[in-house]
């Protein structure tokens, strides 16, 4: 039997109310012996006086009781909504913890909801990102998911797979009695299997900043003005601006709030060639900005004709066909000398970063809500992408000796693939990945 486990649910500070949680067995035995004269009618929320373990009045507060199995996590669970701030929040939890309640780890009310059935590991791994959710979209999404959406795609995948097992089954009883076109519609069904996963993983990649923020890169040479946008864009001086080239050495990260997304904006070092041991050390980073960046904003001089490090940075773009690239053209307020043709693919945008850029941001929220419109599934985290791109894998794996005819590594390959997409819902994994997992959410949750 599973110990009885209470944590206060309710983020800390000062506030108008406080849930303690209480799961488990003994939750009601020892909510009884804190709040004696309420009703306990399940779902029926009753104002009561609270008492510690020496008689002593806590507070006046809603009890609520959950009963099993249709709660949260399966179990018998009481709340206790009593008034906001630390004192008396944490003195309901000491007296659950003194009639022989233990604290709750991280995520253990999940853990639990997920042992007992209640949830599937994908809607766990919602909740818990939902809790952290930073945007509109965000949040609309991850409730998607909280509602079943990926368990509904992991059960399509799983039964496809599992027909070509049985199969596979088949033909191995019965080979020389299989027609070719079997064979064929098996080879061409796991094929359309994979490129349809293979399009849920690109997207997700694609579209991971409607859950974690967009990483907006900025990037140019040196004294293209990237830190004075940096700055513009935050109405802030978060980055040095000066005229002498190679000023910014580190990238810099700040968040701001574009429309409904938040988007992480890095301003990098101006990317050159330099015998300056710590400015390269700023361009590598730079580089590496750019490879992990969901937007790149690349900006140009105005005022510059072109030259060979613009050459360096339009090459840099080439090769990031997978991201979203925005080109803008910095300094339009002064004489203009910059050929522009080698920038026709970019439809690059004119601005001045000291007082002309809100049609930057206006297209910059445009690309964000074009990636936010969409009703396509999003795998919410990299454990999940993880695991749907092991599945492709897998079935890559399966085909080719479907097509020699080894049956058995064919089936192999495809019970791979049921044990990697399982993965999504429920593990087969051991208990330490479980708490591992778990542990990662917060407390009373």
């Amino acid at each position: 039997m599973s110990a009885t486990i209470a944590a206060i649910a309710t983020a800390g500070g000062v506030g108008s109310i406080a849930i303690v949680r209480l799961s488990g067995s003994e939750a009601l035995t020892i909510a009884r012996l804190i709040a004696p004269h309420a009703s306990y009618v399940p779902r029926q929320a009753d104002l009561t006086s609270l008492y510690d373990a020496e008689g002593a009045l806590i507070d006046q507060a809603i009890v609520l009781h959950f009963a099993a199995p249709r709660s949260f996590t399966g179990e018998p669970i009481v709340e206790f909504q009593c008034h906001g701030g630390q004192i008396v929040a944490e003195t309901i939890l000491r007296t659950t913890l003194a009639y022989g309640a233990r604290l709750a780890e991280p995520g253990e009310f999940s853990k639990r909801a997920f042992l007992n059935g209640k949830i599937d590991l994908s809607e766990a791994e919602a909740i818990a990102r939902l809790i952290e959710a930073r945007s509109v979209d965000a949040a609309r999404i991850l409730a998607r998911q909280l509602r079943g959406e990926l368990g509904q795609f992991v059960t399509s995948i799983r039964e496809s797979l599992l027909t070509a097992l049985a199969h596979s089954e088949v033909m191995i009883d019965y080979a020389e009695d299989v027609p070719d076109d079997v064979l064929n519609g098996l080879t061409r069904q796991l094929e359309e299997l994979s490129t349809s996963i293979q399009h849920i993983v690109e997207s997700s990649r694609r579209r991971r900043g409607l859950i974690e923020g967009f990483r907006v890169a900025i990037i140019g040479k040196p004294n293209v003005g990237k830190s004075s946008l940096l700055n513009a864009l935050l109405d802030d001086d978060r980055a040095i601006v000066s005229d002498i080239a190679g000023t910014t050495r580190d990238t810099i990260e700040a968040s701001l709030r574009i429309g409904s997304h938040i988007i992480r904006l890095i301003d990098t070092a101006g990317i050159r060639s330099s015998e300056d041991t710590i400015e390269r050390i700023g361009v590598e980073r730079s580089l590496a900005s750019v490879e992990e960046a969901d937007v790149i904003l690349a900006l140009f001089d105005g005022s510059r004709q072109w030259e060979e490090e613009d050459d360096r940075i339009l090459t840099l773009l080439e090769t990031r066909p997978d991201v979203t690239i925005l080109a803008a053209i910095n300094k339009s307020d002064l004489p203009q000398r910059l050929d522009t043709a080698p920038l026709a693919g970019y439809d690059p945008i004119a601005i001045s970063a000291h007082n002309h850029f809100a049609h930057l941001i206006a297209t910059l929220q445009a690309l964000l809500d074009a990636l936010g419109s969409s009703d396509e599934l999003l795998l919410a985290s990299e454990r999940q992408i993880e695991a749907v791109e092991a599945t492709r894998h897998a079935i890559h794996a399966a085909t080719e000796p479907l097509i020699h005819g080894e049956l058995e590594l064919f089936s192999y390959h495809l019970h791979e693939a049921i044990a990697h997409i399982g993965t999504l819902t429920h593990p087969y994994e051991n208990d330490q990945m479980l708490d591992r997992m778990f542990g990662d959410f917060c407390l009373g949750k």
